[in-house]
């Protein structure tokens, strides 16, 4: 077996029997006439489609984390089993990224050392159940989740001009192998189909920046103003939701606004909760066993009042943050109670700030009793009417009738033949970054929800978004920057000089790999290259023909 230089033997023989799960050594190797077949070859096509599934997966799966928490509300709903998926789903991805990536690997290694590419039946198996895992991952994503394509299509805006340099390094170290296939095969058609599809989708690669578009490509003089920040249900990673604790941890974080949900007990008394059931977020099922599947309206303020509504934080621990919490911050949340919408509006006009909020349940058969008692409670706090943020579109007229100093916050774009509105507030992912622009040059307030991830923040910062519904104040308050601006001549000059030296790499590797072909080959002797995937077998020596 003539090992290419620098490919020492008992590394191929190692690699080879990491890639076959047997111990073959070159002798071995030679008795058995081992080599590339067609279906090895179709087999290593397939673990390298495997590989770029299970790639784009993890890109999906870390867009995701951003909406991840409402995924977890969502399975509490269906199953009252409380856990952090994402952590389940980022050790299932890293598992299969990394298996996929080093059998890759080291098909490639030996495809350079030239030895066979046998991959055993356990590692078929197992890139057959990957492929199927990440097909059925993505299935689900379509089917219950789909707003999360949106979330990719606005991900590739922020990270497009990076994922362009990685697919180009990428596809540039992919010249190395290539080269070493070419250069051992003698089936001409093969050769051309290679180096044309490598040249056609390299040339794609250099040319690509011309359709990448991002917000983020602007001139430091033209970045809007950061963003505003809206506390989802105040500042939820820091305390239990809609909760005062909540609230003031908000208020300390910056916040412009203080976002909640209004729902009014039996007896008339507007409170503080979003979900329509008390079990996420209380401990009614210790309290009231026999009634914890009612829903929330059908509870007097007098027992509502005998919940904890922060015990459950210290329990179930939603976000991560509840780890750092220091020991009197966990006693202040042991001591939560549901608060009264009177409550909280004291707590905001003390503070400064706003409060926006919906009422809910909007489809309650008493929903108009439900406006008039929040409304009663609005207007008798002596709260500035233009610190209230209406959101419910129920009886919206009556309300603009009975306190027409109250905001009124549209959950919706603007109509055609339609007076201009002064808020909107909508999912980040229901906005175009030319339409956030549009409204902004209309001097229209766009409020966008739920913002978590620092990329998405700063690409709706660039994008000129007025204000952001977050769950992680804490965070996006230190960002006095987005996490990347370049000017338009800095990214083209990036681009042509990555592109150029990527070109430069190719024509080594090709023309370096050439001469080590060339000096291989002994004198006298003749290679059998016919295998489909050349390299794969082993060369054969022929008879001399002075010792026939």
């Amino acid at each position: 077996m003539a090992d290419p230089p620098g490919c020492c033997r008992p590394c191929a023989t190692c690699l080879l029997c990491l890639y076959s799960c047997q111990w073959i050594t070159a002798k071995k190797e030679k008795r058995k006439g081992l080599r590339t077949t067609k279906c090895d070859c179709s087999w290593f096509l397939f673990l390298f489609c495997v590989f770029l599934f299970t790639l784009v997966w993890l890109y999906f799966a870390i867009i995701i984390l951003n909406d991840f928490h409402n995924f977890n509300e969502f399975i509490f709903k269906q199953q009252k089993l409380w856990l952090d998926w994402s952590l389940v789903l980022l050790i299932a991805t890293a598992v299969l990224i990394t298996y996929s990536t080093a059998l890759l690997v080291l098909a490639l290694c030996l495809q350079i050392c030239g030895q066979p590419l046998k991959l055993h039946w356990l590692h078929k198996t197992l890139l057959i159940i990957t492929a199927l895992v990440v097909a059925a991952a993505f299935t689900g994503l379509g089917i219950k989740w789909a707003e999360e394509w949106k979330s990719a299509r606005i991900s590739l805006q922020e990270t497009g001009p990076f994922l362009h340099i990685g697919i180009v390094g990428g596809m540039t170290l992919l010249a190395w192998p290539l080269a070493s296939v070419i250069y051992r095969t003698r089936n001409t058609g093969l050769k051309v189909f290679l180096l044309l599809a490598y040249c056609a989708v390299m040339i794609a690669l250099y040319l690509a920046p011309l359709g990448i578009t991002s917000p983020c490509i602007m001139e430091e003089n033209q970045l809007p103003p950061k963003p505003a920040l809206v506390g989802h249900r105040g500042a939820p990673m820091l305390a239990p939701e809609n909760t005062l604790m909540s609230l003031q941890k908000a208020v300390d974080c910056n916040v412009q606004v203080f976002e909640t949900d209004v729902m009014v007990s039996a007896d008339g008394v507007p409170f503080l909760m979003h979900d329509e059931k008390l079990t996420r977020t209380t401990d009614v099922q210790k309290v009231f066993p026999e009634r914890a599947d009612m829903n929330s309206t059908a509870f007097n303020w007098t027992d509502l009042q005998q919940l904890n509504a922060g015990r459950w934080f210290l329990e179930r621990k939603p976000f991560p943050t509840v780890q750092s919490l220091s020991g009197g911050d966990r006693a202040l949340v042991d001591e939560q109670r549901i608060p009264s919408l009177e409550q909280a509006l004291e707590a905001v006009k003390e503070s400064n700030i706003s409060i926006m909020f919906d009422l809910r349940p909007e489809n309650h058969s008493d929903y108009w009793s439900f406006v008039n008692a929040t409304l009663d409670v609005i207007l008798k706090s002596g709260i500035p009417l233009q610190q209230v943020l209406w959101l419910p579109d129920g009886f919206r007229e009556q309300v603009k009738e009975r306190a027409p100093g109250i905001q009124q916050i549209y959950g919706r774009k603007r109509l055609q033949d339609e007076e201009p509105l002064q808020h909107v507030n909508l999912r980040y992912q229901d906005m175009s970054f030319e339409e956030i622009r549009q409204y902004r040059r209309d001097n229209i307030s766009v409020n966008l929800y739920v913002v978590n991830q620092p990329w998405l923040f700063s690409v709706l910062w660039c994008s000129g978004v007025s204000s952001v519904t977050t769950n992680a104040c804490q965070v996006l308050k230190e960002m006095k920057h987005p996490i990347w601006l370049l000017p338009s001549s800095t990214y083209l000059m990036i681009w042509i000089v990555v592109d150029c030296v990527s070109f430069l790499m190719i024509l080594w590797a090709f023309l370096l790999l050439k001469k080590c072909s060339q000096r291989r080959q002994p004198v006298g002797k003749c290679v059998d290259t016919s295998s489909p995937l050349p390299g794969g077998s082993p060369p054969r020596l022929a008879a001399r023909s002075s010792g026939a």
